[in-house]
């Protein structure tokens, strides 16, 4: 989905003219635009929810407790924060923390369809459900969608948990790593191998007019961590 009717050159181009978006209400109460951070050419690109305070202050996602939990997940697996790109359904904050709402989303959403199309991942991580339901285009809930693999558009993609849920829930942290112990086996995947996971996959919900059609795989198994 192009924004404004125009595709853009570079995440850079598209940062500058999202530098004074006022598209929605959150435009006038953010301190800063959280664009997104790393590796423009990533094959794994991470998509969460929205910036909370820290992030609104600073400029960057996940820089504050569920940031420093997102970094030793990835070090968990082999990965630093300069080898992913991560981004948020939102760039803006919500005041007080609270969910996006879904005009929010909707006003939000060409900019990180932009941003997917410029780094073309081989494999998105949804963090958390108003990820997980924007990228899979679907309303079911987190806890039914994580732990399984889906194919959008050619791509791969693992709803997981928030890192946020571990901190108010400690029983979620071993979840966690689990998960990201099957993301690995999934970016370990060959082209080949990712279509054939996926070669029998059923429609997780009739695709909406325009939408692309998203299919449940095969379940990945857990990277054996030596």
């Amino acid at each position: 989905m192009a924004v404004g009717g125009r595709e853009f050159r570079s995440l850079d181009e598209l940062r500058r003219y999202m530098a004074e978006c006022d598209r929605c209400p959150l435009g006038c109460t953010r301190r800063n635009l959280v664009f997104g951070v790393g590796d423009p050419h990533a094959e794994l690109m991470f998509i969460g929810e929205a910036p909370g305070e820290r992030e609104d202050v600073l400029g960057e996602p996940f820089v504050g407790a569920a940031g420093k939990l997102l970094d030793e997940l990835l070090a968990s697996i082999g990965l630093r924060r300069d080898q992913v790109y991560i981004a948020n359904v939102l760039k803006c904050r919500p005041p007080g923390n609270r969910d996006p709402l879904p005009t929010e989303i909707a006003e939000c959403a060409p900019f990180l369809d932009e941003q997917i199309r410029l780094i073309d991942p081989k494999v998105i991580a949804t963090l958390g459900k108003f990820a997980a339901q924007f990228v899979l285009k679907t309303s079911r809930g987190i806890t039914s969608l994580r732990g399984k693999l889906y194919r959008v558009d050619g791509r791969q993609v693992i709803p997981i948990f928030h890192p946020a849920a571990a901190l108010h829930n400690p029983g979620y942290r071993q979840v966690l790593f689990e998960d990201f112990r099957r993301l690995r086996a999934v970016l370990a995947r060959t082209p080949e191998q990712a279509a054939e996971a996926c070669a029998e996959g059923r429609e997780v919900e009739p695709a909406r007019e325009g939408a692309p059609r998203v299919v449940e795989c095969e379940t990945p198994r857990l990277f054996d961590l030596e």
